[in-house]
């Protein structure tokens, strides 16, 4: 077996192992991320249930699972494929392996069988004097001299392709193992995936009969959410007004807003769960023709007392308390502005600067929902925080 050889073998296992180990360790992550989420709509689930609170917030809960399930689904199809892959490129090495041991054998046996016949000295001085001319002499002695060290180099080379070979065959082990692994997971996903459809149809079913409870808690819900844009659209108009030019208070922070706009799409989130929520129009997931209450941020599920952390450095403006979202606070970045809703206590007061990541307050639990109601705004705009959030 040849250095460039052995060297190019090597560098392609290393490449290969690489690869796939990046891949593992992406799909492990994803995983972990995506259960952490199922546990925490889980429990929000079981709470809300408990109290009976809200049958379309059970549902929007129970579809989020199915959607996290799916991808957990879909995550483990991929990883089932990156093995097969690995499976396949393993065994072809282990081929081309055994396939260079035959040669290398081979050749090692006429060695062998040279050196036996050759075994006495003085059939080699012989062989050696009977040449026709000096240079075919010396051709001779070359040859003999170094027919015991070809045997030895040819030995050690079949051993380390032995031994390379006994790598790998462990390493297609370990890949069969870990890809049955995967898909058990992905069998118990199924499982479980069905079950949570099942109650999802249960659930719709009930909201179907219920369609007079609901619009009564819709238009509830509707006030609250009127209520509270408003209520933003004062503090930002008010925010905006008050760092005008023209007045004693300071000028807008351009270059505070410069970085945070620098920013977009990288911003850390106020917490860590899954959005249940989005921004703008959505429409009832039973009663598609009916429109739900425009929302002008996200709602994050969380697990009770998370606490909750201003995405970006800037000025606390106001901290307010709102009907059906208890304690909200607005976070002043140039001319951007975050906001932070549902909360049940808060860490900062108006007025106090605030770092990245730093705690401004803790989520509350509210009729069995633990939820986070986040916004960004530019100016007096609402921004998708989806498109903020890294």
């Amino acid at each position: 077996m040849s250095l460039r050889f052995i060297a190019v073998l090597f560098a392609l296992c290393i490449t290969s192992l690489a690869g796939y180990a990046q891949n593992t360790k992406a799909y492990e992550a994803r995983v972990a991320a995506l259960e952490k989420e199922i546990d925490i709509l889980d429990r929000q689930i079981s709470a809300n249930a408990a109290k009976s609170s809200n049958l379309l917030s059970e549902l929007t809960m129970i579809r989020k699972k199915i959607a996290n399930r799916k991808e957990l689904v879909r995550a483990a199809d991929r990883q089932i494929r990156v093995y097969s892959d690995e499976i396949y490129a393993t065994q072809r090495k282990i081929n081309r392996l055994q396939e260079r041991i035959d040669t290398l054998t081979v050749h090692y046996a006429g060695l062998v069988r040279s050196a036996y016949k050759n075994r006495d000295a003085r059939i080699w001085y012989m062989y050696i004097l009977a040449s026709d001319n000096l240079g075919q002499a010396f051709r001779r002695y070359g040859y003999f001299r170094n027919l015991s060290r070809e045997i030895k180099s040819q030995a050690a080379k079949i051993e380390a392709a032995k031994a390379e070979l006994e790598v790998q065959k462990q390493e297609i082990q370990k890949l069969r193992k870990e890809a049955e692994a995967v898909r058990a997971q992905r069998q118990s996903e199924l499982a479980s995936l069905q079950k949570d459809e099942s109650k999802s149809e249960i659930m719709a079913g009930r909201l179907k009969q219920d369609r007079r409870k609901y619009q009564k808690q819709l238009a509830q819900k509707k006030k609250q959410v009127e209520a509270l844009n408003k209520e933003i659209e004062r503090l930002v108009a008010e925010a905006m007004k008050a760092s005008g030019k023209g007045t004693d208070s300071p000028e807008v922070d351009y270059r505070l807003a410069a970085e945070f706009s620098k920013n977009k799409g990288k911003l850390p989130w106020p917490a860590q769960g899954p959005v249940v929520d989005g921004f703008g129009q959505r429409y009832h997931p039973v009663f598609t023709s009916l429109k739900l209450p425009f929302n002008n941020g996200i709602d994050i599920a969380l697990s009770a007392g998370t606490s909750v952390n201003a995405v970006f450095d800037g000025v606390v403006k106001q901290v307010v308390v709102m009907p059906g979202y208890n304690i909200c606070i607005l976070v002043q970045h140039g001319n951007y502005f975050s906001f932070y809703c549902k909360l049940r206590s808060n860490a900062v007061k108006a007025g106090d600067k605030v770092k990245t990541g730093q705690k401004i307050g803790t989520v509350d639990t509210i009729n069995g929902e633990t939820k986070l109601h986040f916004q960004i705004w530019q100016g007096q705009k609402p921004q998708n925080p989806a498109l903020w959030l890294r």
